[in-house]
């Protein structure tokens, strides 16, 4: 551009002269890339390559194999939502499930920032130095908004996911109730055809319908801190019901007298509340996820609750209470999908919205039109 100095913006004071230091100067021309048409770049950029599309059998051997490039992008295709890879997925699922059901399923929760996805990464190492290998299903809520999610525990678990005998797999809630994602059941028994023996669900936090994770966990872990606030009032009576163990994380430094403070508030709770898992009565305890005291103890902890459920039964049996909820699960998403997929469903749906913004009908009414709908649909169909 030489001696070209440009002009001043349109917005400039007048008379501001030299002082003023913004000028608009003239642009090259071309695209993004600075070059004009005629001076773009005429060689062809090389062909994109895409991973070759993998059959049935592929998924199965490669994940049987523990090939853990496989075993995402069948995690990937269990995920999907298109009609074609939902077939394709219940033919792996089929294949897989003999060599599924040899995990220690684990549920952990907890509040806001009581330091779930630390604690994991420190339980994990330690599992994995005991002989363990371990699957992280990390849960991200997914925003109401935009429908996406951070999907970042996998980098704040940096050490365990350079781990050979460790899986991470972040996957968004897609607000499914209780913070789970829609596919965890089926991404639990493929980890377990891969060869993990002990599955870790991080949920999105703490709430009522949190309840949902103790339909696909063997042990199901409440994480706290200590000042908080009320220890008792700041979390759900039915997330408390439904743990097997209470741990205080933070147990360390000027913290840890607090911490071992809320630890004997909850111990003195928990016994007047029934237990979630007949013949195990829930414990809490300390741990510092930074230092590592207190994991061992959790462990143990799990292992013989592990050894008196299977002794029982309770362990056998929830698994198969686990495995009927899963059926009705999968209806219920099943006739919802099939519901809002219907063409006659979808036509009426704006004018049903309009009436009920003009106050023209009541919510009550507009659900129980479009349920009557829907099924005069379905009776024409039968």
């Amino acid at each position: 551009m030489g001696n070209d100095r440009g002009k001043p913006p349109d917005w400039a004071p007048e008379n501001g002269g030299d002082a003023f230091a913004v000028s608009i100067r003239k642009g090259v021309a071309g695209g993004h890339d600075g070059l004009s048409s005629t001076e773009r770049r005429t060689e062809k950029s090389g062909p994109v390559h895409r991973a070759p599309s993998l059959t049935t059998a592929d998924h199965v051997a490669g994940v049987l194999e523990r090939d853990r490039g496989v075993l995402a992008r069948t995690i990937t295709l269990i995920e999907s939502n298109a009609p074609r890879h939902q077939a394709r997925a219940r033919e792996v699922l089929n294949a897989l499930l003999p060599h599924a059901g040899g995990s220690l399923r684990i549920g952990i929760t907890g509040v806001p920032g009581a330091g779930k996805s630390t604690l994991i990464e420190t339980f994990g190492l330690y599992l994995i130095k005991q002989g363990h290998r371990v699957a992280v299903l990390a849960v991200d809520p997914s925003s109401s908004v935009t429908r996406g999610s951070i999907l970042g525990d996998k980098t704040r678990m940096e050490k365990l996911s350079r781990s050979q005998e460790c899986f991470i797999r972040p996957s968004p809630s897609g607000g499914t109730l209780g913070g789970v994602a829609r596919k965890s059941r089926e991404t639990i028994l493929v980890c377990e055809a891969a060869g993990f023996d002990v599955i870790l669900v991080e949920t999105v936090g703490v709430g009522q319908s949190e309840i949902t994770v103790r339909s696909m966990v063997d042990f199901f872990l409440l994480l706290m801190i200590a000042g908080a606030g009320d220890e008792l009032q700041g979390i759900k009576k039915g997330v408390v019901e439904i743990a097997d163990a209470l741990v205080v994380n933070k147990a360390d430094g000027d913290n840890r007298s607090r911490a071992e403070a809320a630890r004997s508030e909850y111990a003195l709770a928990l016994k007047y509340l029934t237990p979630a898992t007949p013949g195990w009565q829930p414990r809490a305890t300390t741990v510092s996820a930074l230092t590592g005291d207190g994991v061992p103890e959790i462990w143990h902890m799990i292992t013989a609750f592990m050894d008196r459920t299977r002794k029982s039964g309770v362990f056998a049996e929830r698994r198969r209470r686990q495995a009927e909820e899963w059926v009705f699960a999968l209806i219920e998403e099943h006739l919802k999908n099939t519901f809002y997929q219907d063409p006659r469903i979808q036509a009426a749906i704006p004018q049903i919205r309009r009436r009920i913004d003009k106050g023209e009908i009541l919510p009550t009414a507009a659900a129980e039109h479009l349920l009557n709908l829907f099924a005069s649909e379905a009776e024409i169909k039968g």
